[in-house]
This record gives structure tokens, sequence and C-alpha cells, in this order.
């Protein structure tokens, strides 16, 4: 009688294919994101999750080089039951790999850059999409380089944080997690006015034109109004989408660099991402989880549980024969 316990406790390395939900024990087993197969295989694959764990860019608190690891470890409490309020398996039908994380040469920050889009690029040659956990908020802007390239420039980009991103910085080397999107929008990547920041609450005297709903908007009108307003600004343009974990209130998201008050809820985030079924989201990152500022783990679970409703976003579109290249 063959003995196929190895592969109940650690599908991560013995499944056989990326597809389909294995119920393993939550406190077990190789620790891939939602128990995904570990593969530098890409072939086939429609979403390539890898992390990138870097930061060297941040303004206060650095502890986000835990954040891959720390959503990995999260994701085994959603890994084995249909995700709610879903009630499918998102991967019947969405070939879904764990790529591991982008090597980094710390020691040598100025190769930083070029190292994250090489190694975005790799991916998208592909064909596959990117879901990518930080790591502080700077990645985005290599990743959006490589998504531009792929996808055309200039893309829409949906942006959940407590700050804007879009403080001045002209220096081309620089590494700060404040002026990606000033960057990016500088570089032509994104386009402002079919983007939107949502949750912001730190002020900036100018945010590049894009399109805020700060979080006194959201609190006031509504996630459906959130849902509606999006859908109306990006329209069914390409779309990167970022979700900094800093977009939660404190209360919700404990373990992130820097926290400040006043922001959304988990279910108020959450019952956003799930209304985005029309938004054909060409690259996904999350950022800025920091574990050793966590308690309880309530950061990496809220993160863990975003990028589900995000492969869940991509398995409806999938299915509905809108996950288009």
């Amino acid at each position: 009688m063959t003995d196929n316990s190895h592969i109940k406790i650690n599908g991560a390395i013995a499944r056989e294919n990326p597809y389909a939900m294995l119920r393993e024990p939550t406190f077990s087993g190789v620790l891939s994101f939602m128990r995904r197969k570990y593969s530098k295989d890409i072939t086939g694959a429609d979403l390539v999750i890898s992390g990138i764990p870097f930061d060297l860019a941040v303004t206060y608190r650095s502890g986000t080089r835990f954040g891959p690891q720390g959503i990995r470890l999260a994701s085994a409490e959603v890994a084995s039951m249909k995700p709610y309020p879903w009630g499918f398996d998102p991967f019947e039908n969405l070939a879904v790999i764990d790529f591991g994380d982008c090597y980094l040469d710390v020691h040598n920050p100025m190769t930083i850059h070029e190292t994250i889009a090489a190694h975005a690029r790799h991916i998208l040659a592909s064909g596959a999409r990117m879901l990518t956990f930080g790591g502080d908020h700077y990645i985005s802007y290599p990743l959006l380089k490589a998504h531009a390239e792929k996808f055309g420039a200039p893309l829409a980009l949906i942006h959940f944080d407590a700050h804007s991103d879009t403080w001045s910085d002209d220096t081309p080397s620089s590494l700060n997690h404040g002026s990606m999107f000033y960057k990016a929008v500088q570089d032509g990547l994104i386009d402002p006015k079919h983007s939107v920041q949502i949750g912001i609450r730190t002020w900036n005297d100018d945010f590049m034109g894009i399109h805020v709903l700060d979080a006194t908007w959201v609190h006031r009108h509504g996630t459906d109004a959130v849902v509606a307003e999006v859908e109306r600004i990006v329209g069914d343009r390409p779309v990167y989408f970022t979700f900094d974990i800093d977009c939660l209130d404190p209360a919700y998201a404990p373990g992130t660099g820097t926290p400040v008050c006043g922001g959304l809820t988990t279910a108020q985030a959450l019952a956003i991402i799930r209304g985005f079924t029309g938004i054909n989201l060409i690259g996904m990152d999350i950022v800025e989880v920091s574990p050793p500022y966590d308690h309880s783990q309530i950061t990496a679970l809220a993160a863990a549980h975003i990028a589900c409703d995000l492969i869940c976003l991509l398995a409806k579109r999938k299915a509905d024969g809108l996950l288009r290249t």
C-alpha cells in the first residue's frame, strides 16, 4: 500500500500540479502561500506569487523584510477551506505557484531596483500575472516599470494607503518608499487621470493629479460608493493594484512601519476589493507588513486574506473568460 502522508502535509513541495486546494494541518508542513506548489518552473501558471524581502527604503520602522515570510505563515489559516464569501475553490481553474523570494544583494543597494525589475520581467515573460509580497513600498516602483513594459504605459493604478507616496524626489538612484508614485507619474508609467488612491490620511501639497478617496471619504460614503468611483476612474484599462497595509487603521494592522490613526477597517478593505470583479488587474502587490511590530498575526492575517480575495478575483475573471493577457 502506498503511503501518501508526505503529500498531505507538504503540498508546497510534494503536490504534482498547481491546481486545487489541499487540506493540511494549519500548524505544520512547508509554508508556501496558501500551500501552493513551490516551483521555479512557471510554465502554464496563471499567477505567480513571490516575495521581495526588502526594507532599506523606509523612513521610520524597519522590519518589512520579514513580510513575505509572515504572510505565508498566516496564509495557512485561509488555505484549507473555500474562501468566504466566494464559495468556490479559486485554484480549481487558476494555476498558481509560489516562486519563493527574489534574491537581493542588500550590501549593494544600488543593484536593488534593477534586480526587482528583472525578477518581474522574467515572470511576466511567461504570460503569468504577479502577486508580490513586500517588503517596503519602494518595490512597487521597479514592479510598475516591468508591468508597464509588458502591458503598455501608462497603466491605471489602484493604490490603498495612508500615504500618497507622491512626495517629490528627483534623484534617480534614491531608495525612498514615499516617492515611488511621484517617479512613476514623472516616468509615464501610470496615468494619474485614471488612477486612484484610497484611504489617504496624510497631507501632501501635490498629489500629482491622482484621484484621492481619503479615509474620511470612505467612512462617509461607504464601500459600494468606493467601488463605483474606482470603476468610473479606471474603466477597462490595465490596472496595477498595490495595497500598503497601513491603509488599515493601526487597530487592524499594528505590524507596519508608519502607522496612521483613522484608517480603514479590514472589513471595509475586503468589501471594496471584492467589488472589483469588473476591473482588469494585470499585477498586484501587498506591502509594508512588518511582523516584528505585529500582534497575534493581526496584520499578516489581514494581508493573507486580501491576497486570497485578489486570487479569487482573478479566478472569477478566468472562469468568465475575462483574464486577458
